[in-house]
Order: structure tokens, then C-alpha cells, then sequence
């Protein structure tokens, strides 16, 4: 945080009082000079820090980025269904998520490439922008009565382009509006957004399609409409610091868009940081099948099935209350492991339980440490690498952890046409410990701290 911002965002009233000692202090100063006597070095004066939910500039850029989400989870929703209603064809249905999450992929490294190398609040308008006009264009030619199926697949596109550079800016931002101090309670109102959005965002589509086919794809325009309008009011430091903006190293290696990945394998914390939270996904993404099969061969309805996996959201919620509290009594290692190995008697649940509710509280369960975890790595990993890294490694760690979420349901697919649900969930609950045994005896994990000025919040 730089000092302009630590001055714009100090509160009124935080100037020193004048007082007698203080109308007295030139007086004494120059006694001291004429006698010989060295003046004690002046005390620095605290600065009083704006509460978060008073930084405008903050609330303002976090309520845009939650708009985006929103509509992102509107169209992951009402995209498939409208696609399923014109085709009938559900790998047509499907086909949109897919190019929407291989566009995230491909483009992702270079999003955080360029997100070390140009300003990054233009990108972050850039990408609104381009959604913005992807978004508008569905209505449109559904009025029209134009719209296709590859136009559906190029919006897929687009919009999961537009994820791949927005994000980590979004990412960034946080740290230019504000102070170190408050980066942890940042992050965990950042965890309300991505579950809020997850958990409001596919029943509100079912909702509007039925209003009408155009009315959650005008939604999710007004959605972006209202990021991009967030982007372009609030300013905040988009310029990188650091030695990749130099011209005479630009092209190295270091200014590579693998630079993020070299930098993660390179460091052994990182490393099973990153490893640790990419097997939870991976198994993760694996156990939502089985779970779907064993609802769907219990008589429960889909509607039913949506609101057992809400569960999942549910526990994000609750879990973003659990992260100052899980921080403060654990060190990392502990709570990373601590959570991971907690997962692992969870999954075999199923076996043993079938009842929808049940199962809704499983998911609730198993979800309320991920906040902590999520915010365990920005803390350990992106707060710790330098500005003019952080880009690229905040791209190369939202990569890796993609990646675990078509793996692990193509392995799990693969399984249920051999296994039943409930050995599926008994052999990713054998492979989730398998996994975490080198973790456990990793010393670098074991022994790793918060960081200072982490730790420093979390006294006071």
C-alpha cells in the first residue's frame, strides 16, 4: 500500500492536538541546540485505519465484481436450459460450459501475463466491455429470432475469455484499495460474493426463463452493465511495480507467461500449499456424480437434487464466518491438513446416509473450512511473491486448480459405469488419503507461519 493511500484513506480528526507540551516543543528543541544536547527522535503518530465497510472505493469495486459473478452463474444456468429447449439435445446443453471453462484455461496464463505488464484497471474495462457487448448481443437476436447454436458457443467463449483476464486483476485490486491490514477480512467478504452468487444465481435463472427466454439474458447484461460501470468509477493503482515493467528484461524469462508455474514449483510451501488444494478440488469435482446418481436412484427429484448441492454453497457462507477464527487458532499447515483429512471420513457418509437432508448437511459440512483455505492461499502465496509476479502466479494458481474440476468428472464417470455411487465415493475417499500422506510429513508445510503483517492483525 502505498502512502498516498494510507493518507486518503486515514480518517478525520487524526491530527495531533496542539497542547502545552506541544506549543512548548520549540522552546525545548532549541535549548537543546544551544546546551549541545541531541532531540529525541519525534514518536510516529498512529494512523487510524477506515473500517472496510466505509472504504467506498472497496465496497464499490467488491459489489461490481459480485455482479459479474452473478451474471456469470446466471448464464452457466440459463444458457444449458435454453440451448436444451431449442436442441433437445443435451450434449448441445452442455457443450456451453465446456467452452466457457476450455476458453478460461487456454487464456489464463496470459491474462496473468498481461496483467504484470500493461495497466491493469484498462484490462479489467477491456474485458467488461467485450462482455458487455457478448452479453447484449443474445437478447438481441433472440427478438430477432436469429439466434443459434454456435452463436451460443461464441458467447461460451468470450465470456470465459473475459473470466481469464478479469480475474486476476480483480484479484489485484484488492491490494491496491486496501491496507495490509485488512486484506484477511477483505478476502473473506470476497468468500460471501463467489458463494452468494453460487447459491442464488441457478435458481434465479430457472426464475427468469420462465418470465421469459430473453429475461435472464438481460440480466446477466444488466450484470455486466453494473461491473463495467463500477470499473470505470472507482481508480485504483493499476500500474505494475517491479522489474518486469523494464523494457531491457522484457521477453526474459522471468517476464514469461510460465513465470507464474516456475515460481510455484520452485518453492516448496507454495508447492504443497497449491498440491494440497488442487487434490481437494480434483476429488471434490469427483464426488458431486456419485452423489447426483445416488439422489437420482433415491427417488429424488432434480429439483431436489439443486437443493441438496446448494448445500454446498450454504457452507461457504457460514464458512466465511469461520476464517478469522480458524486463522487465528491454526497455523497454515495445521489447517490446511486439519480440513483435508476432515473430508476424508466425510465422503464415506454417503454410504451410510441417503436421505436428501442428510446429504444437504454432508455438503455443509465438508464446505465450511474451503473459505479459509481460499484465503489461506492469497495470504501465503499471492500476498508473499512480488507485485511484478503476482499476476502470473495468480493466473498459474487459478489454472491448476481449474484443471481438477473436468479431470475429476471425467474420472468419476469413468468409475460409475463399472462401480456403484457408493464404491466410487469409498475409492476417491481412499485415493483423497493417499494423496495427502507426503503433505503430511512435509516439513515446510508443517512448519510454515502467517505472515508478519498477518499475524500483526490478528493480535490486535
Amino acid at each position: 500500500m502505498t502512502a498516498q493511500l494510507q493518507d486518503g484513506d486515514r480518517e478525520h480528526g487524526d491530527e495531533a492536538p496542539v497542547t502545552a507540551a506541544t506549543a512548548q516543543a520549540p522552546v525545548e528543541a532549541q535549548a537543546q541546540a544551544q546546551t549541545g544536547a541531541q532531540a529525541p527522535a519525534p514518536e510516529p503518530r498512529a494512523v487510524r485505519l477506515v473500517p472496510l465497510h466505509r472504504n467506498w472505493r472497496y465496497q464499490a469495486l467488491w459489489s461490481g465484481a459480485a455482479a459479474s459473478m452473478l451474471g456469470t452463474m446466471l448464464a452457466d444456468t440459463a444458457y444449458p436450459l435454453l440451448l436444451l429447449a431449442m436442441t433437445g439435445s443435451p450434449f448441445l446443453a452442455g457443450a456451453f460450459g465446456a467452452v466457457q471453462f476450455t476458453a478460461s484455461l487456454l487464456f489464463g496464463l496470459h491474462g496473468g501475463a498481461l496483467a504484470d505488464r500493461l495497466d491493469r484497471r484498462r484490462i479489467l474495462i477491456v474485458a467488461d466491455t467485450v462482455r458487455l457487448l457478448a452479453a447484449l448481443s443474445v437478447p438481441a437476436a433472440l427478438w430477432l429470432d436469429r439466434f443459434t447454436v454456435w452463436h451460443a458457443l461464441l458467447v461460451a467463449a468470450v465470456i470465459g475469455t473475459s473470466i481469464a483476464y478479469a480475474g486476476p486483476v480483480r484479484t489485484l485490486a484488492v491490494r491496491s484499495l486496501v491496507p495490509p491490514a485488512q486484506l484477511r477480512q477483505a478476502l473473506t467478504q470476497d468468500e460471501v460474493r463467489v458463494n452468494g452468487a453460487a447459491l442464488l444465481g441457478p435458481p434465479l435463472a430457472g426464475l427468469l426463463l420462465g418470465l421469459g427466454r430473453t429475461v435472464p439474458f438481460l440480466g446477466a447484461a444488466l450484470a455486466s452493465l453494473y461491473s463495467l460501470a463500477t470499473a470505470c468509477l472507482v481508480r485504483f493503482d493499476g500500474r505494475p511495480a517491479g522489474p518486469s515493467t523494464d523494457r531491457a528484461t522484457a521477453g526474459g524469462p522471468a517476464d514469461s507467461a510460465l513465470a507464474g508455474l516456475r515460481v510455484l514449483w520452485a518453492d516448496p510451501l507454495m508447492r504443497a500449499v497449491v498440491g494440497v488444494v488442487g487434490v481437494i478440488n480434483l476429488i471434490g469435482a469427483a464426488t458431486l456424480l456419485p452423489l447426483m446418481v445416488l439422489l437420482r436412484d433415491g427417488g429424488t427429484s432434480t429439483t431436489g437434487t439443486g437443493l441438496v448441492l446448494a448445500g454446498e454453497a450454504v457452507g461457504g457462507l457460514l464458512g466465511a464466518l469461520l476464517v478469522r477464527p480458524l486463522h487465528h487458532h491454526l497455523c497454515p499447515g495445521r489447517l490446511l491438513l486439519g480440513v483435508a483429512w476432515s473430508i476424508v471420513p466425510l465422503l464415506l457418509a454417503p454410504a451410510l446416509v441417503g436421505d436428501p437432508v442428510e446429504l444437504f448437511l454432508l455438503l455443509l459440512v465438508v464446505s465450511l473450512g474451503v473459505p479459509a483455505l481460499r484465503v489461506m492461499v492469497d495470504l501465503l502465496i499471492f500476498q508473499q511473491v512480488p507485485d511484478d509476479l503476482r499476476g502470473r502466479v495468480i493466473a498459474a494458481t487459478m489454472t491448476l486448480f481449474m484443471l481438477g474440476m473436468p479431470l475429476g468428472g471425467f474420472v468419476s464417470g469413468l468409475l460409475l459405469d463399472h462401480l456403484r455411487p457408493v464404491a466410487v465415493l469409498q475409492l476417491l475417499t481412499a485415493l483423497l488419503a493417499v494423496a495427502l500422506l507426503p503433505a503430511t510429513f512435509n516439513r515446510a508445510l508443517r512448519h510454515a507461519a502467517w505472515p508478519a503483517r498477518t499475524a500483526q492483525a490478528d493480535a490486535r
